[in-house]
């Protein structure tokens, strides 16, 4: 019964730190230790992982995105055009399975956090597929594939074109996991934008390497 006790008051002040570092956290403020470029007219979002609408992806860490500035306009080209890094603690094993099941993990998190009120003939699964690809200059490895979701916003189903580029820095015990998403094919002039973020990334402001 007092190991029973002991367990379960680690188990509460582990769960009450955890709840206190995500609430005491100030993504708008908060320096990173990389650089990835926020375009003008772009905005930012940063939070810590675990990620509170997706527990199932075991991570601890930072997400930062980046939104093109016509992200949330459904008559703008660049309508869910984003982009956002996982900055991961550890070496995190990685796979074409492992991301299409953590992008399900996240955009059925995603879609039901931000989704109150949608009637219940209008949800359907979210369905994600990837495979890894040839990989880009400066990947480990890079993973191209879908999302297929509900819309939250138009309450209409999407298929969200996806990049995910898996980094590892010298000298840093940390994966980065840099994913771009868009309705626009690969071939829209939107990729162009999302590309030069992870172009322009630098694994250290004082060592760009």
């Amino acid at each position: 019964m007092k190991l029973f006790t002991l367990l379960l008051l680690i188990h509460v002040s582990f769960f009450v730190s955890a709840q206190d570092a995500a609430t005491s956290f100030d993504g708008h403020h908060w320096e990173a230790p990389y650089t990835l470029p926020i375009p003008k007219g772009w905005s930012i979002e940063r939070f810590l992982i675990p990620i509170s609408f997706a527990p199932q992806i075991n991570y601890t860490g930072v997400e930062d995105i980046r939104f093109t500035p016509g992200w949330a306009d459904a008559k703008s080209d660049e309508y869910w055009s984003y982009a956002f890094l996982w900055y991961l603690d550890g070496s995190v094993k990685m796979d074409a399975a492992t991301v299409t099941n953590n992008l399900k993990y996240y955009y059925t998190g995603l879609v039901k956090v931000n989704g109150g009120g949608i009637p219940a003939d209008k949800i359907i699964p979210v369905f994600t597929s990837f495979a890894e690809v040839k990989a880009e200059a400066g990947d480990v490895k890079t993973y191209a594939g879908t999302v297929r979701m509900l819309d939250y916003m138009t309450q209409k189903p999407i298929l969200l074109n996806c990049k995910v580029h898996q980094k590892i820095c010298d000298g840093a015990n940390k994966t980065f996991m840099f994913h771009e998403l868009s309705l626009q094919p690969m071939t829209h002039k939107v990729w162009s934008s999302l590309d030069l973020l992870w172009k322009e990334f630098m694994c250290d402001k004082s060592n760009p390497k």
